[in-house]
């Protein structure tokens, strides 16, 4: 085991609440202080600890994917830019909804339930009631609280903080990274689809090319990752072509590619995607930061996984399916054609039709008309874009898109982009074709 895992099952092994620093887990585990840095960092990424302005880092509870759109409260306070008053040890508990309190005191209380959040002004008989009804409590506009009420935070272990925003923009903020989170839950990742390192067909740095024709016997695959016996380290992939005519007992590693592309559990299955066609890659070794290998992930499995997400719902939207929402197919049996009104949103600053909009409208309408000549997904692999004429809100333009090319893996499409009968702006667009 590695210095730096070590780090993270130390980490794993302390309770919730407890408060982490660089120096004291480099004296304890008696390493640098660069190693401890880099392991407490990539416990953040793991979602295992949360660093907070002016209180540090602490231990937390690793939230459930299922679990994603609730947040804790140490998050909200980095939200709302925030000061933690008093109730440190609650900071790693999660809020189910919150409250706003705009009403009397009594009123209000009939609203405000255990693992709420209250956000509230300078009311400190409200504080006191929200805390021993069991929520938390968000002081806005810069104000504090009593001595009284902060020690009773600590004393139930419930956070109160405080923020210089206003009531409004606070909730706002919340909100906003409440859906955030909603539109990252319906990213599928790498980690949800991979086969774990236990059920992998592999090799390691002590197997001959006779391991790989016995594997391929039993299984009739082709692929295999090649693994350091000791630590589980990716050290490279070895297929049907690397040990076409060599000898059953030559050593594996002398005939396997060496540094093989990997990705981690983290990656998007659609960048996975696009990685797999651009080189052409049947199987995919999944690693952690060290090369550690989790498992791997099929080009079957991308395929149904990226099927599987077209079916989903969408709960949080986002700025490419807000253009898509829009996008109304005109075609005839003459041309393809689809036709597009620049709503507020779809601007920019200056009240045109933003670059990234009009990046969107190619690749959708590039998308739909190369769909049409064959069944499939598709990665986009190169656009250029002339931007004419700005287009300005409420306007409607008309896309025309023409197909010049459709092979086997490629396919090429010319996208013109027609304001008021002129011409505004005009694409180019390649992409390569993934079959079912």
């Amino acid at each position: 085991m590695t210095k730096h895992e070590q780090i993270l099952q130390h980490i794993l092994s302390l309770e919730v609440g407890s408060k982490i620093s660089v120096r004291q887990i480099a004296k304890t585990l008696q390493v640098s202080e660069g190693t401890a840095y880099r392991a407490i960092k990539d416990a953040e990424n793991q979602g295992i600890v949360s660093t907070i302005e002016r209180v540090g880092t602490i231990r937390i509870e690793k939230k459930q994917k299922e679990n994603i759109e609730k947040l804790t409260f140490a998050e909200v306070i980095n939200i709302v830019d925030g000061q933690v008053l008093g109730g440190r040890n609650g900071l790693y508990k999660t809020l189910s909804k919150f409250v706003i309190g705009a009403m009397k005191a009594e009123a209000m209380m009939r609203y405000v339930e255990p693992e709420n959040l209250l956000i509230v002004g300078n009311r400190e008989q409200v504080h006191r009631l929200a805390l021993e009804a069991g929520a938390a409590v968000l002081i806005t506009g810069g104000f504090e609280t009593n001595d009284e009420v902060k020690a009773l935070a600590d004393e139930l272990e419930l956070p109160i903080m405080s923020t210089s925003y206003d009531t409004f923009t606070v909730a706002a903020m919340i909100n906003r990274a409440i859906y955030d989170q909603l539109i990252k839950k319906e990213i599928l990742l790498v980690e949800d689809i991979l086969i774990p390192f236990e059920r992998t067909y592999l090799m390691t740095d002590a197997h001959t090319v006779e391991k790989w024709h016995e594997l391929n016997k039993r299984t009739g695959h082709s692929r295999y990752p090649v693994i350091q016996e000791s630590d589980r380290k990716l050290l490279g992939m070895v297929t049907a072509k690397d040990v076409m005519g060599v000898g059953l007992f030559t050593e594996i590693e002398k005939v396997m590619t060496r540094q093989p592309i990997a990705v981690t559990t983290k990656t998007s299955v659609a960048s996975a995607a696009h990685r797999m066609v651009w080189e052409g890659i049947e199987l995919l070794p999944v690693t952690d930061a060290n090369r550690k290998l989790f498992g791997v992930i099929s080009r079957q499995d991308v395929l149904k996984a990226l099927q599987m997400i077209q079916r989903q719902p969408q709960v949080g939207e986002t700025i490419e399916d807000l253009v898509t929402r829009h996008f109304e197919d005109i075609s005839t049996p003459q041309e393809h054609a689809f036709r597009l009104e620049v709503t507020p949103q779809m601007t920019n600053h200056l009240g045109t039709v933003s670059y990234g909009v009009v990046t969107t409208v190619v690749t959708e309408a590039g998308s739909r008309v190369l769909k049409k000549y064959k069944k499939g997904d598709l990665v986009v692999e190169n656009m250029t874009i002339f931007f004419i004429k700005p287009v300005q809100i409420d306007s409607e333009m008309r896309i025309y898109p023409k197909v010049l090319e459709v092979g086997r893996k490629f396919g090429k499409v010319d996208v013109e982009i027609y304001h008021e009968n002129q011409i505004v702006g005009k694409a180019m667009l390649m992409a390569q074709l993934i079959d079912r």
